[in-house]
């Protein structure tokens, strides 16, 4: 998972950021529209309410350190879903 921000600008009501999503198994990715100000309140409500709806909870979630995966929220909400987590670098061209 990672974040593609600043796509558009605008102020709050338009989307200007995404919430990228690859699966690995499936060999597939989704984009899940976003706020460049989203919180981690609104980065959970994004993995519960979308993502384990459409694809089921993950085993695994790869990221890198963004604020918004590394908070208490979140790690609490992977530890009730039993998914383990793994981090990547935050740069690498």
């Amino acid at each position: 998972m990672d974040w593609v921000t600043l796509l558009f600008p605008g102020g709050a009501e338009i989307h200007n950021s995404c919430l990228v999503i690859v699966d690995r198994f499936r060999k597939s990715f989704r984009c899940l529209p976003s706020h460049k100000e989203d919180t981690a309140m609104d980065t959970s409500f994004l993995f519960c309410n979308i993502l384990t709806a459409t694809f089921g909870v993950p085993k695994i979630i790869m990221y890198d350190r963004d604020p918004k995966f590394t908070s208490e929220l979140c790690k609490k909400l992977y530890d009730i879903l039993g998914t383990k987590l793994s981090f990547s670098t935050a740069y690498r061209p």
